[in-house]
């Protein structure tokens, strides 16, 4: 899920320079495990907040309350021979939303005439006490509900991926971050008290503002304090294992706290215990030089110092003003419209925003999908929670040696066959079913992880906060439609799969279009950005390549003999 959520936003100028007065830190010391640690652990509250739905919207087996039988517990002596029966996912079951017309009449038989369940509905407590499903019985014509409060949810996250980099831009993001933290953890626990669904989509779009907003100022507080050496360490392993934690408590909690009030109010105490935090993580250094504040930085940097037992430098900001400055580059004549403005970014912007669709309605939908699987719901959530930590390790292992292009297509491609594979096996066989569902998740969650470091590389320093805005609030289209996903396995299990792992497949084979950027000098500009890999085109980008470097040349030549002509004093260099 995780680092595809992030958008960095770095608005200070000369980074080499600072880069190079901080040096004197070192690269992991104990100042830096400190940070690396609190602000990974910030991340579990979010592995639980954004998929607790998975229980709390669960909705069990249930059919009409029949008030004549004076019954009701959930397949009471005489509602199997008072109800029609229907057929769901190859079962025959006792009609979930008709019921007989003809009230009292025990030898109903298939020709009586139904009609809606008019007296309320009866659930199965074998797994749950309750849900916000059997509470405010958001079923047959009002099923649609239950998909449409993680819909709500959703859209708060895309609010709060907007708002929250601008906010942190403009007042830091230590502040940010601890007040999204503990409006978070208040929403979450007035969730628990909620009256009516109204009044809970409501506070769970709130919910969803502050947990996007945490998560993504926790990601940029620590990119800018961690050392260069330990940023990519920090976003994979750091970050995103904590979120899988978080995901891996959620089964933990639901399995012993089987009412959903009960269980809101227990996930939501845990947001208390980073109220601590405050006095161990600083301001960013680098978001206080961009406000002037350099007296703050440079408190921050010797406390840093001390930390690391390092003696800093008498004066750490030697002609601070010249060496390191707020940026008031030509960034801020560019527009949105950029990102279109010539062939090669407008196909990378479209094709980016089309895979970061592809993979959040993927993740999400596997992730919401996972109480519709056959077995134990909390095992299964268990095992599911498991694969992402697979899926970032092995992405973080292929970042360091594979091509920023075989990982990608690789994680996709393999993901999507494996679900659409589940279409082929038979229904007796469960536990194969489950095992393929947790292969194919496993591969989406590294792409999941993988695509926020790719996008970084591909888009050119210019216009790259903004390209990564765009992805980052399309992928909110495919989390926002996710929830339907889980919502036919109700009904069908093995359509979802064939949804997801086509759509997983397609984007993989579209991925592979994309130009390799490892080892490779980051793109500063548009004209800079590189095409796409068609592979027809692979020996003409050569010999393109070829005649660029031999016009340069050329170029080069022309504009020395130039230089040389006005006089000894000029020479290229100067120019």
């Amino acid at each position: 899920m995780c680092a595809s959520h992030v958008q960095l936003s770095v608005s200070y100028g000369k980074m080499s320079d600072y880069e190079e007065i901080i040096a004197f830190l070192g690269q992991w010391g104990p100042f830096h495990k400190l940070i690396y640690i609190l602000l990974s652990l910030s991340a579990i509250p979010s592995g639980f907040t954004s998929l607790s739905m998975v229980f709390l919207a669960d909705i069990p087996p249930h059919h009409c309350r029949l008030p004549f039988l004076n019954s009701s517990s959930y397949g009471g002596p005489g509602y199997n021979l008072s109800l029609p029966t229907e057929e769901v996912k190859g079962e025959v079951i006792l009609s979930r939303c008709r019921r007989y017309a003809e009230q009292g009449a025990l030898d109903a038989g298939s020709n009586q005439s139904t009609e809606r369940c008019l007296d309320g509905w009866v659930f199965s407590k074998e797994r749950y006490v309750s849900t916000i499903v059997t509470e405010w019985n958001l079923v047959c014509d009002d099923a649609w509900r239950a998909p449409f409060t993680l819909t709500m949810f959703f859209l708060g996250v895309l609010v709060g991926s907007f708002c929250s980099g601008i906010i942190s831009d403009r007042y830091g993001r230590k502040i940010t971050y601890f007040s999204a933290k503990a409006l978070q953890t208040l929403f979450t626990l007035l969730l628990s008290t909620s009256n009516s669904w109204e009044m809970f989509c409501v506070l769970y779009f709130v919910v969803g503002m502050m947990d996007i907003s945490s998560y993504c100022t926790a990601f940029i507080l620590g990119a800018e304090l961690l050392s260069k050496s330990a940023r990519m360490s920090f976003g994979i392993l750091g970050v995103c294992s904590c979120f899988a934690a978080g995901y891996a408590i959620l089964p933990l909690f639901a399995y012993f706290i089987r009412s959903w009030r009960m269980l809101q109010l227990g996930l939501s105490m845990v947001g208390i215990i980073y109220i601590p935090l405050w006095w161990f993580i600083p301001e960013s250094p680098r978001w206080l030089i961009t406000q002037g504040r350099f007296q703050e930085a440079e408190a921050v940097i010797r406390a840093a110092a001390k930390k690391n037992g390092i003696t800093p430098p008498v004066d750490i900001f030697q002609l601070e003003h010249n060496i390191i400055e707020p940026k008031l580059s030509d960034q801020n004549k560019y527009t949105w419209l950029d990102l279109l403005k010539t062939k090669n970014i407008r196909n990378i912007t479209l094709l980016n925003i089309l895979i970061w669709i592809a993979i959040s309605l993927t993740y999400y939908g596997l992730s919401f999908n996972t109480s519709n699987l056959d077995g134990d719901p909390y095992l299964n959530c268990l095992i599911a929670a498991g694969t992402e930590f697979a899926g970032y390790i092995f992405v973080w292992f292929t970042t360091r040696y594979a091509p920023r292009r075989f990982t990608l297509p690789f994680t996709l491609l393999v993901g999507g066959a494996v679900l659409l594979l589940i279409k082929f096996v038979p229904e007796d066989l469960d536990a194969l079913t489950v095992t393929l569902a947790m292969i194919g998740k496993l591969g989406v969650t590294g792409a999941f992880a993988f695509v926020y470091f790719y996008s970084t590389e591909l888009f050119p320093t210019v216009v790259r906060n903004m390209g990564l805005g765009i992805t980052s609030m399309a992928s909110r289209i495919g989390s926002t439609l996710s929830p339907y996903i889980a919502y036919i396995g109700t009904y069908n299990k093995v359509l979802p799969y064939i949804l997801m792992g086509g759509i997983s497949v397609v984007c993989g084979l579209l991925s592979l279009l994309l130009p390799e950027t490892k080892g490779e000098e980051l793109p500063e500009l548009i004209s800079q950005v590189k095409p796409l890999q068609w592979f027809c085109q692979k020996k003409r980008s050569v010999d393109l390549e070829q005649n660029n470097q031999n016009r340069n040349g050329q170029l080069r030549n022309e504009v020395e003999m130039a230089l040389t002509e006005r006089g000894p004093q000029a020479t290229l260099q100067n120019c």
